[in-house]
């Protein structure tokens, strides 16, 4: 188990701190801490502000993902998808979201934006190599095994 630490930033206390939403949910809902309602236009990205820092060990990275109900029923969801938080982090966590749907859509605070899911980072070393182990695949890719 891995203790990460919330800390609220100033203003931010009606904020909730992420939290799952369902005993086996993966991610923990990220709310928004827009000082006043963010109208989001069709094609306009912006970048939305979660009211909280954190510190987590140097295995973890966070993951911030869209929402599938927000993507579906709005067509909101996020770019550089997903999102990596780097352990050694300790600004405000912000989700960057785009209105990939026809209507405006407007951002409340408080409302839940995305989703923060943390994985393990491998510890990897690289090293520089002459020539490559030969595969049966080879160099085939974007679309090399079939449609």
């Amino acid at each position: 188990m891995y203790q990460v630490q919330f800390k609220r930033l100033e203003g931010n206390e009606d904020i909730a701190v992420p939290k799952k939403m369902s005993e086996w949910a993966a991610g923990f809902d990220l709310q928004a801490a827009v000082g006043e309602a963010v109208i989001l236009q069709p094609g306009e990205r912006q970048l939305i502000p979660t009211g909280f820092a954190m510190a987590m060990p140097g295995e973890l990275e966070a993951q911030i993902r869209p929402r599938s109900g927000l993507a579906y029923k709005h067509g909101i969801t996020c770019l550089n998808s997903p999102g990596t938080i780097d352990a050694d982090y300790r600004g405000e966590v912000k989700v960057l979201l785009i209105n990939l749907g026809q209507q405006p859509f407007t951002i409340t605070r408080g409302e839940r934006i995305a989703q923060m899911v943390f994985q393990l980072v491998p510890a990897v070393i690289i090293t520089e190599a002459e020539d490559l182990p030969e595969t049966v695949r080879g160099a085939g890719g974007f679309g090399h095994t079939g449609v």
